[in-house]
């Protein structure tokens, strides 16, 4: 599939992603009087869309398991996790881990220090990349590279498109802030649950922000 976005926003006519619509029946068929066919197959995900309407997910492909998104952004964490932190190695590291007399500290003083100083500078700079990463890879296709090893892909819930840069954006910035300069352990939580009970979509709470969710490829 070609990664050039269309300039009106909308996929191109051979994305494999995008959702399929109804074909009518010709002119004169028998089936002219006939009622149409369901709209979509309820599958696993309960009976229609959360208002009782067309399920969003009709024409798309399954939805993403927890347990291969989970290791996709594990490896898009490490793609920049590794390069940022050897970067940051001459300025002191990402990750202060001794006090002032260069002793081992405790865990709770790695926590209280991790934004003192260049920490938080380096925070904010990872921020920034990580942001970044994601605003651009998604925005390309839906797959960042952690994604497209695992064969999965980000599409929006209503229309199955590729995710444009405001949406693409807003996502990261969801998933990333809280999880870089605010509460990361209970962040993480939070995503993983959801990922496993949210229904019927699957939606972490980036997804939830930007509309979208995330669906297997081949």
């Amino acid at each position: 599939m070609s990664n050039d976005q269309p300039t009106s926003g909308q996929p191109p006519e051979d994305d494999p992603f995008r959702k399929q619509p109804h074909e009518p029946p010709p002119s004169g068929s028998p089936y002219d009087s006939a009622p149409p066919p369901p709209p979509y197959d309820p599958g696993p995900y309960g009976g229609g869309g959360p208002y009782g309407g067309t399920d969003p997910l009709a024409g798309m492909p399954p939805l993403a398991e927890p347990g291969k998104r989970i290791l996709a952004r594990l490896i898009d964490f490490l793609i920049i996790s590794i390069p940022l932190y050897l970067i940051s190695l001459p300025w002191g590291g990402a990750v202060e881990v001794s006090d002032n007399n260069g002793n081992g500290s405790g865990v709770s003083d790695v926590f209280s220090q991790t934004y003192s100083g260049h920490q938080l500078v380096w925070s904010l700079i990872g921020l920034v990349v990580y942001v970044a990463y994601d605003t651009y890879f998604t925005h390309k296709d839906g797959r960042t590279l952690g994604k497209r090893m695992l064969k999965l892909r980000v599409a929006m819930l209503n229309d199955g498109r590729v995710p444009d840069t405001g949406a693409s954006f807003l996502r990261a910035v969801v998933l990333w802030l809280p999880a870089l300069l605010c509460c990361p352990c209970l962040w993480w939580l939070i995503n993983i649950v959801l990922m496993f009970t949210d229904k019927p979509y699957r939606q972490g709470l980036q997804d939830k922000a930007a509309k979208t969710v995330v669906v297997q490829t081949n």
